[in-house]
């Protein structure tokens, strides 16, 4: 079967196209035959060995995929050849076939094709993980989402105004926050055009921001922390700008605010059945249309290295899927 191989770390181009055998589905497994592919950010930094997640290597790109079981190993039960699934894999999505735990593979309804099923997992899991479990939400308060049109930042916008949230949408283009707009947002802000500290303040009348969502850091996580409320939440989700902010701690002593890690891969180790709880209920919004798991665009296996150039210049609104 054909598969994208990073075996050393590396910049996209430098990934391989090859041939590789086909997995066989051992105890407990099974064996997907993957349609959809979907990439993070965090794929462009495993490859280039920046991720606190390092592969043995040959690794392929690409943690979330979509497809049809092909084969089933001994002890499997509640699958069967032929249902349709999404299953969260860490990494190696970007082939043809995969084998993974049977526990780990959730049934997809009929009427929710595969490129949006496969870009579900991540994003939305990790928003879901960040608003329900860690931002402590209470209806009617204010979220500030940072990198709104980004894949996190999409599902956040989402899943705010899903749990009765006010949705204010931070981005670096009037395109993008409208877009965000049509997905979940009630009001917008302009970083690149406007202070964000400032922009925060005056858009909740000086109170500040109850909930922070920073899947971004950089320059702009300080900026929002001075702009969160008394006994706000910063969530700290990523770091798709680059840089790691140090942030003065005397901004928490002066808000009385919780700066909040959201580490969704660690925490679906050690609750497995709540995050599988959580799968499932996304994947029912998705097909209900609750939720969009809008899809920006996507490309074949062999076209990899184009599909991660454009998460890495963040020029994604949503997801990018590879179609093995």
């Amino acid at each position: 079967m054909k598969a994208i191989l990073c075996s050393q770390f590396c910049e996209p181009d430098d990934l391989v196209f090859a041939d590789i055998d086909d997995p066989v589905a051992g105890d407990g497994q099974v064996v997907i035959a993957i349609k959809a592919a979907a990439l993070n950010f965090f794929d462009i930094l495993m490859i280039q060995g920046k991720y606190q997640v390092k592969p043995p290597f040959p690794f392929s790109p690409a943690a979330e995929v979509a497809g049809v079981i092909e084969s089933i190993g001994s002890g499997v039960t509640g699958l069967k050849v032929g249902d349709r699934v999404v299953a969260s894999v860490g990494h190696n999505g970007a082939r043809e076939k995969i084998a993974v735990p049977a526990a780990s593979a959730v049934k997809i309804p009929d009427n929710l094709d595969f490129d949006r099923a496969a870009g579900v997992i991540i994003t939305y899991g990790t928003a879901l993980h960040a608003l329900e479990d860690r931002a402590s939400p209470k209806p009617g308060e204010t979220l500030a989402v940072l990198g709104a049109a980004g894949g996190t930042g999409l599902a956040a916008c989402e899943l705010g105004k899903l749990l009765g949230l006010k949705v204010i949408a931070c981005a670096s283009s009037d395109e993008k926050l409208e877009f965000a707009r049509k997905h979940g947002a009630d009001i917008g802000l302009n970083y690149a055009t406007e202070d964000l500290k400032e922009g925060l303040k005056k858009l909740t009348d000086g109170k500040g921001v109850d909930i922070i969502f920073d899947p971004v850091g950089g320059k702009f996580a300080e900026a929002a922390l001075r702009a969160i409320a008394w006994e706000g939440r910063f969530l700290v989700i990523g770091f798709a700008a680059g840089d790691i902010p140090k942030m003065p701690l005397n901004l928490a002593l002066l808000k009385g605010c919780d700066i909040r890690g959201v580490f969704w891969g660690a925490w679906v180790r050690q609750n497995p059945e709540k995050n599988r709880a959580n799968l499932e209920k996304l994947v029912k919004w998705a097909a209900e249309g609750k939720i969009s798991s809008h899809v920006d665009r996507t490309f074949p296996l062999a076209k990899t290295a184009d599909a991660l150039k454009v998460l890495a210049g963040r020029q994604a609104m949503g997801k990018v899927i590879l179609h093995p």
